[in-house]
């Protein structure tokens, strides 16, 4: 099932990705695209905006004769991850008690 996300989320999806390794756009997009139906036009603009932040570096590498953006958390991205990865785990939770009735899993 594909639910749109919002920019919280957004942001927690993409830093997790990055914090395994560093990548590129498109292979971000390809990861997102198994939970969202968000378009490319929409990752960049969020890449944009972690990027202000502090959140996430960007650095060029030659690839096929040509140059491929790559994203690298920051340990600020860390941290902010961490804080979205629990944040995720308290409405997960909510989530799941409100499935099953009001009790807790």
């Amino acid at each position: 099932m594909i639910f749109t996300l919002n920019a919280p989320l957004l942001d927690f999806l993409i830093l997790s990705v990055i914090e395994k390794g560093d990548a590129y756009g498109y292979q971000i997009s390809q990861l997102l695209k198994k939970v969202s139906n968000a378009k490319d036009s929409t990752l960049y603009p969020v890449l944009r905006r972690l990027q202000e932040n502090g959140w996430v570096q960007v650095y060029d590498q030659p690839y096929q004769g040509r140059n491929r953006r790559y994203y690298h958390i920051t340990e600020s991205g860390r941290l902010h991850q961490r804080e979205l990865q629990r944040e995720w785990k308290e409405f997960e939770e909510a989530i799941e008690e409100i499935v099953n009735g009001g009790k807790k899993p």
